[in-house]
């Protein structure tokens, strides 16, 4: 019998059935569609030499006029330099508080440190200047403890808050001794978007309803650490019922978060969370399980404010980086002056004090604020609608004068301006409903600015990408979009699996929409949205575990579970950097003092280099990939009205290195799962293989699990013959 070539069209279909969606792909993981056929994505080897504190929110990647390669993460704690495989920590300090001073006990490593109304909450970032220390040896800890140093707040009252030196006081111990400067780091916002802060009316506000409950084996004392005065366990009489995966306790009146359960024991506490203070329990005390918790300073379920996660817009005014905290202050940092990456970003004097987002725009050099003040310096008079834009060339001037091009606008085609970027000769903007583009038409009016769009509104800040001449973005409804002039929805066969959780769709976290990230890798012609999903069965997840793939060169797209926070194409680097958020590392940069780990680490990456994936302790993990098709059936009429038998698979690939495992599946029945399945695995060396499988309905499965592994799929060629219809 002659061969038969079975046509699999590029890219996946994932609204239709598995029958409906015959000669097309399916499903797939770490694969993409080059030259309409599937292959392995490129490989990724972390940079930096080491974790860095909270999740990247923005990257921006620029080279100054010396040449130099420069690369700006933006998280919910710091704002970091990368610069010739290293970080530096360049995060603003706000004003320093004086006149604080020093508590400490002998053989403990906690200090309280003692500054009446200083505002810092637990997880706060500072550090110390000006630190003087007593004599007669209260203290065994020096001034070179302090200084030069950041600490974590770990617990924090109205007047005290506590730090975790790197060793025990072996003095006497301090008594509000001393004196120093708190120099804490501006605040970014949370790791998570959530919801608006409220009050309850029980303990500290909390309401305990239908918990579990169990008693102390053991006493807690007035510190920091579990049972006894040690370690990170706090052991109960009975652990029966309290969740596996960490939660909250109360003991009295503190409340105490734990990581999970073994044996008897609460591990990984932490003491005095939400805003409640680290007290001694006696053994026997009622420990009761309130991850239903309402406490000070924990969102309530039926809030409708929203808190947007801690985030950056980040630019360069030519050499000068540019950052705004999301609803916050403008900061620049200069590579130009002595010892740069020694310094920290410096306050925008001149600027807004609250924007939601900024931008410089490429061809004619304006700085702009979006969702800013109307009047500058007052941060009261925000409206999320507001445009305020510098002289040209200056982003110190924002009073419009006759002879300079500053000057206002206000948008009135939705709720808040979402984000904006450069497009070719314009700036579209993207509000909640609709599009404007913002176009340099020189004095008196500066910029024209009309509406192109409505219904269109964008998901998140991140989510637009410009690419090929054009803008493409995420809905924040649903759908895709594209401005190349006009707005267009791009139509995608993935769109429901993204977009809506109904059966087995993972379908998106619309609560988690701000930290949506959208990428441009120009290497493979590709727009990546990076976003967190919402299952039914696990619920929502809280941070980027997705992404949805367009290649808008060959009109294909595909979806895998690669997670990326943020992503800076390959323009200033030769390769896409990004970075991968794990809620449960321990950041190694900046080196925090006392770091509890509460807000987890990420990892930069250089992406599109080798096959496999290189972690920062050198080792390498082999990215696992596959990808799925439809059924089909035999090419003849009655489509599926006879059975077919495949007698051998000739396989055909390119650049095939390792092996590869390849599935073919036959039912008889569109509904019914495989009845016969066979596996082989491929190599270089494979010529055909002896398959023998029938059925009326086939599919096939192509995947690789080994280091070094990569190939990409040529034309499916099998012997097929028609085998009857029963």
């Amino acid at each position: 019998m002659p061969l038969t070539n079975v046509k699999l069209l590029p890219g996946f279909d994932k609204t239709d059935t598995p029958s409906g969606a015959e000669g097309r792909w399916i499903d797939g993981d770490f694969v993409r569609f080059r030259y309409a056929q599937p292959e392995k994505i490129g490989g990724f080897a972390a940079i930096g030499g080491q974790t860095i504190a909270g999740p990247a929110r923005a990257q921006h990647t620029w080279t100054d006029l010396e040449g130099r390669k420069y690369a700006a993460i933006g998280t919910s704690k710091v704002l970091l330099i990368y610069y010739e495989d290293a970080f530096y920590d360049i995060t603003p300090l706000d004003t320093a508080l004086t006149g604080a001073t020093f508590t400490s006990t002998n053989g403990q490593p906690t200090v309280t440190v003692n500054k009446t109304a200083h505002g810092l909450v637990a997880g706060d970032y500072f550090t110390f200047t000006s630190v003087t220390l007593p004599g007669g040896g209260a203290t065994s800890f020096t001034v070179a403890n302090f200084t030069d140093q950041t600490f974590e707040v770990i617990t924090a009252a109205a007047d005290t808050f506590t730090i975790t030196m790197a060793s025990n006081e072996t003095g006497t111990g301090m008594t509000a001794a001393g004196s120093a400067s708190i120099n804490a780091y501006v605040e970014i916002g949370p790791t998570i978007q959530t919801y608006g802060y409220g009050w309850g009316t029980g303990t500290f506000g909390g309401v305990v309803s239908g918990a579990q409950t169990s008693t102390l084996n053991g006493a807690l004392l007035n510190d920091n650490f579990g049972t006894g005065g040690s370690g990170t366990n706090i052991t109960l009489a009975s652990t029966t019922g309290f969740s596996a995966t960490g939660g909250t306790i109360l003991v009295d009146a503190e409340l105490i978060t734990y990581a999970g359960v073994t044996g008897s024991n609460l591990t990984g506490i932490q003491r005095g969370q939400l805003g409640t203070s680290t007290a001694a329990h006696s053994d026997g005390s009622t420990v009761t399980e309130v991850s239903n918790y309402i406490g000070w300073g924990q969102q309530t379920t039926t809030s409708s404010v929203i808190l947007d996660p801690g985030n950056w817009s980040l630019d360069n005014f030519g050499a000068i980086l540019t950052a705004t905290i999301r609803n916050g202050e403008t900061f620049t940092w200069d590579p130009r002056v002595s010892n740069p990456l020694n310094n920290r970003a410096v306050i925008m004097a001149s600027a807004p004090t609250k924007s939601i987002s900024t931008i410089v725009s490429d061809r004619d050099r304006h700085f702009i604020h979006f969702g800013t003040e109307t009047t500058v310096g007052d941060d009261t008079t925000q409206d999320p609608m507001f445009i305020r834009f510098s002289d040209q060339e200056n982003f110190n001037d924002y009073n419009p004068t006759s002879t300079n091009t500053a000057g206002t606008f206000r948008l009135d085609t939705g709720n808040t301006i979402v984000t904006a970027v450069n497009g070719k000769d314009y700036v579209l903007i993207l509000t909640d409903q609709a599009a404007y583009t913002m176009q340099f038409v020189g004095p008196p009016f500066t910029f024209s600015i009309r509406q192109v769009g409505t219904n269109c509104g964008c998901i998140g800040p991140h989510a637009a990408v410009y690419a090929d001449g054009k803008v493409f973005w995420m809905g924040n409804s649903g759908g895709f979009f594209v401005f190349d002039g006009t707005v267009k929805l791009l139509p995608s066969l993935v769109e429901d699996f993204v977009f809506t959780t109904d059966g087995d769709n993972i379908g998106i976290n619309y609560a988690s929409n701000q930290i949506v990230f959208g990428a441009h890798n120009s290497l493979y012609n590709e727009i990546i949205w990076f976003y967190p999903k919402g299952t039914p069965t696990t619920g929502p997840s809280l941070q980027i575990d997705r992404s949805v793939v367009y290649n808008y060169v060959e009109n294909v797209w595909s979806t895998m579970s690669l997670a990326r926070t943020t992503y800076a194409d390959s323009v200033t680097y030769a390769n896409p950097y990004a970075t991968e958020y794990d809620p449960n590392a321990t950041p190694g940069f900046p080196t925090i003092q006392g770091v509890t780990n509460s807000f987890g680490a990420s990892t930069y990456f250089a992406h599109e280099t080798g096959v496999n994936k290189i972690n920062l302790n050198g080792t390498e993990d082999a990215i696992s990939c596959f990808v799925q098709s439809g059924d089909f059936d035999l090419p003849v009429e009655g489509d599926g009205q006879f059975l077919l038998n495949i007698r051998r698979f000739l396989p055909d690939f390119k650049n095939l290195t390792g092996s590869v495992s390849i599935t073919m599946g036959t039912k008889d029945f569109p509904i019914a799962g495989n009845t016969t399945t066979v596996s082989f695995v491929v190599n270089s060396a494979t010529s055909k293989i002896d398959t023998r499988v029938r059925g009326r309905l086939a599919n096939i499965k192509i995947e690789n699990s080994a280091l070094n592994d990569n190939w990409r799929f040529g034309t499916f060629r099998a012997d097929v013959q028609q085998d009857g219809m029963r």
